[in-house]
């Protein structure tokens, strides 16, 4: 029997990762794809056009395809008034089902120059740590928490977010 697939738009491991660590049973790849937003979105409706985006970008040949996209979006109460949000978009070549996973809020510093200077949230972080593949290691969620949640971690819960509809499917209309 075939294996079931599904394909990451991405090739970030630590999204690959926390995808094949949800769907235990299929074989996971990454796929290198464009988020069709920019580089840094910075609100919630971009940040779900990304994901959504990359998800149908590289359907085929698969059972779902993900796609998964971080951002900041305007948050009344905070201190920077933006927190960071991750999307993840799972599609079946039909429907696309969405999650949320956790928000946190970047030092207001690097935040106002992601707003101010068009640069991504990793780029404002130089000043702070050297590591220019944060994205691609621990994460600037990592780094935050003193490695206590990973990036891998953290974007695991908006894949499993989205995957409750797919569990779920009678509870939801098709």
């Amino acid at each position: 029997m075939a294996a079931k697939r599904i394909r990451v738009a991405s090739l970030n491991t630590n999204k690959i990762d926390a995808v094949g660590e949800v769907f235990t049973s299929y074989e996971v790849t990454g796929v290198a794809c464009e988020s069709g937003v920019r580089e840094q979105p910075l609100d919630l409706d971009e940040i779900i056009r990304g994901a959504i985006f990359r998800a149908r970008s590289v359907f085929g040949d698969c059972e779902y395809s993900v796609g998964i996209e971080d951002g900041i979006s305007q948050v009344p109460g905070t201190k920077s008034s933006y927190m960071n949000f991750c999307a993840c978009a799972i599609y079946d070549g039909g429907q696309i089902f969405l999650g949320l996973g956790p928000a946190f809020e970047y030092p207001s510093v690097c935040t106002q120059r992601v707003v101010d200077e068009g640069i991504t949230i990793s780029e404002a972080f130089i000043p702070l740590t050297d590591n220019a593949d944060i994205g691609y290691e621990e994460g600037i969620i990592g780094w935050l928490t003193r490695g206590r949640i990973s990036r891998k971690d953290y974007t695991k819960h908006a894949v499993e977010m989205a995957k409750i509809q797919i569990d779920n499917s009678g509870l939801y209309d098709r």
